[in-house]
């Protein structure tokens, strides 16, 4: 292997590995924004998909910059918690909804969708899950408030627990075929599995890397990205100097 060729692939894994690894059920934070019915988002799932709850996932855990990547058509059970402010503290009963991510939250230092590994959002959380609300598919009192105690209805940012789940089995979209998979006319141009939290070989690729394009710095802190993106940098690194050494 030449010296150019050892030197991509150490590039290649090191672009590779820099999105965030998130465990299956967890904390995160739940803001909402508004997603027209009928709107093909970044993942490039059916219209249709509109007409049940969906939600876009933070960029680190998206696992791309735009278009597509491993978030893509997952699942997932989101559990209210509390508002993030709130004075006194409010702690409603529970209630919860599953979407399904069709969109991306792009990355932004100092907002809710900037968590990665060591530098959490505002909240402390590393996720944030952006609801498409309002919506026809979601009752207009999903949030519980009381205007009376705090002169508004909307907190706005929520503190929530988080569950992957099956999306045929959960999700109010995952039986109707029209809801699933994404739009034929885009082609390789969009991703949208039916069930990836389930058929984890149906997972999207991250649309960034497989294009070459660089991934958010995430980096402006002293502390380390992540544990397993250092572990597979330093495995690299190490392979590409055997490789190296033997030229």
């Amino acid at each position: 292997m030449s010296y150019y060729a050892a030197f991509g692939l150490f590039f290649y894994v090191s672009l590779a590995a820099a999105w965030l690894d998130y465990p299956s059920n967890g904390a995160a934070t739940l803001t909402h924004y508004t997603l027209p019915r009928d709107y093909i988002a970044s993942c490039g799932c059916t219209a249709a998909s509109t007409h049940y709850p969906t939600a876009a996932l933070s960029q680190e855990a998206y696992g791309s910059n735009n278009s597509y990547g491993p978030g893509c058509g997952r699942c997932f059970k989101l559990t209210l918690v509390t508002p993030v402010i709130a004075t006194p503290p409010f702690y409603p009963p529970e209630k919860s909804i599953v979407v399904k991510i069709t969109d991306l939250c792009p990355y932004a230092q100092d907002g809710w969708c900037g968590g990665s590994t060591g530098q959490p959002n505002a909240a402390g959380a590393l996720l944030n899950f952006d609801l498409a609300y309002p919506s026809d598919a979601i009752p207009d009192n999903f949030f519980p408030s009381n205007k009376a105690l705090y002169g508004y209805e909307d907190f706005g940012v929520w503190k929530i627990n988080y569950e992957s789940v099956s999306c045929v089995d959960n999700w109010a979209g995952g039986h109707d075929k029209f809801a699933l998979g994404s739009v034929p006319d885009l082609e390789t141009g969009a991703c949208c599995p039916d069930d990836p939290t389930v058929n984890v070989t149906d997972t999207c690729p991250s649309y960034t890397d497989q294009s070459g394009l660089t991934p958010p710095d995430t980096a402006s802190s002293n502390t380390p990205r992540s544990f397993n993106t250092g572990v597979l940098f330093l495995a690299t690194s190490i392979i590409v100097l055997s490789l190296l050494s033997s030229l």
